[in-house]
Parts: structure tokens; C-alpha cells; sequence
């Protein structure tokens, strides 16, 4: 096992519609990223690299394009240049935003009690997020920051910057501006996944198995980790 696996499954690309991106940092040396098929729950790829950046996810997302792997949607986090190489391989593919993601974020700068009216009415409005699941809870939400866009924004902008609550509680609007128009693409298909939750107990699982290796290499700390990921995979194939 000197040499790591095999971290693409070719034989799956094809048929994969629905997948979830995202990674995880192993302290400050690198970052094991990971797309699962969202229906089977299998690995598709999975490497491990410096940061997610642009520049380091794009060839893998070409290497996989080229291999057959043709998507219609991916769950992704916030990040705006792992996005981007998404657009530039699949143009036309749904990017949907993890709820979870963005709830937690604007719960974080909203902090546990916000200053302004404007803000309590935020975080009340944020804490929802992850109950909507139909249409009518999609048009509600919609509906709802509209009108608090429109009574607080100007406001808002004028908030004095000296002020560290006032520049997050301006970050946790754009959050929203920003991520709305793709926060609900998995309401008209059940198919998309509404969060990375799914890799998120993968990488709990990982790091607790980890744990026991902390000594390792940089090089061989990542080849347990496509190791860890392969077996998990082919237990998966198992069942």
C-alpha cells in the first residue's frame, strides 16, 4: 500500500446526475476534497490537495468531464472559485448552495444576540432555512427577505464601520443576497441534495480514524486517506 489507490471511479462517471462536492482540512497541510454520487452514496473521486482553490480544482473537474461525468446539479459550500471551476467544466449545470452552510455562517456573524432590530429580524429569518422543503416554504422565505431587504438595506449601509457587529451583520445580508438564487434548486428536484451533510459524516468518520495516525508524512498521510476512502467504497459496493 505504499502507492495510493485508484481515486477515480470511472465505471460510475457516466451514470452520476446528482453529486456533492467538498473538502476537508487535515491542520494546515493540505486538504482532502471528495464528490460523491448523491442517489448511490459512493465516492466518485476523491484527491487530496493544498487549499480548495480554482486553480486546483479545475483539472480534476476536466480529467472527470473527459471521463464521462456529465452532471446535472452539485451540492457545493460558499466557495466562490471552486464554484467558478464548476461553471467553466459544466456551464449549464445547477450549482445549489448547502443550506446548512449558509445557515450556519449567518447564524455566526448574526452572533447569539444581535444589536439591531434589523439583525434579531435576520437571524430569525436565517434559523429557516433548513425547514424549507416545499415550494410554498421556498416562496415564503423569498417573499420574506424581500421585505426585509427592502425596509433595512439602506439602513444597514449606513451603519457606522467602526463597528465589527455592524460589518457582519452587512456580511450575513450579502450572504443571502448573494447565495438566493441558488438556495432552492433542490425543491424542484428531490433528486439535489439541500446540503453536503452526506460528506459531512465521511469526514467525521475520517478524522476520527485519523486520529490514531497523527504522526504520519504528509506523504503518507495521504495515501491512508485515499486508502481509508477506497475501502470505503468498495464497502459500499457491497452492499
Amino acid at each position: 500500500m505504499a502507492q495510493p489507490p485508484e481515486n477515480i471511479a470511472e465505471n460510475l462517471l457516466r451514470q452520476s446526475k446528482y453529486i456533492i462536492f467538498d473538502g476537508t482540512y487535515f491542520h494546515k497541510d493540505g486538504c482532502l476534497v471528495v464528490i460523491v454520487d448523491a442517489i448511490s452514496k459512493i465516492m466518485l473521486a476523491y484527491w487530496y490537495i493544498d487549499k480548495e482553490s480554482y486553480h486546483s480544482v479545475l483539472p480534476v473537474l476536466e480529467h472527470l468531464r473527459l471521463a464521462g461525468l456529465d452532471p446535472r446539479s452539485v451540492t457545493v459550500d460558499g466557495h466562490r472559485m471552486v464554484i467558478r471551476a464548476f461553471k467553466e467544466v459544466w456551464p449549464e449545470m445547477l450549482i445549489q448552495r448547502c443550506l446548512y452552510h449558509i445557515k450556519y455562517q449567518g447564524m455566526q456573524w448574526l452572533r447569539l444576540y444581535p444589536k439591531t432590530e434589523a439583525g434579531k429580524l435576520l437571524k430569525r429569518l436565517i434559523s429557516t432555512i433548513t425547514t424549507i422543503h416545499t415550494r410554498k416554504d421556498r416562496d415564503v422565505f423569498i417573499t420574506s427577505y424581500a421585505d426585509w431587504l427592502y425596509k433595512n438595506k439602506r439602513n444597514i449601509k449606513g451603519l457606522p464601520q467602526s463597528s465589527v457587529a455592524n460589518k457582519d451583520l452587512k456580511r450575513s445580508m450579502a450572504l443571502i443576497t448573494n447565495a438566493l438564487p441558488n438556495m432552492f434548486h433542490f425543491v424542484d428536484d428531490k433528486n439535489i441534495p439541500s446540503s453536503t451533510n452526506m460528506l459531512e459524516g465521511l469526514f467525521s468518520q475520517i478524522k476520527h480514524q485519523y486520529m490514531r495516525h497523527r504522526g504520519l508524512s504528509k506523504k503518507h498521510k495521504m495515501s491512508y486517506l485515499l486508502w481509508f476512502c477506497y475501502f470505503t467504497n468498495q464497502n459500499s459496493n457491497k452492499k
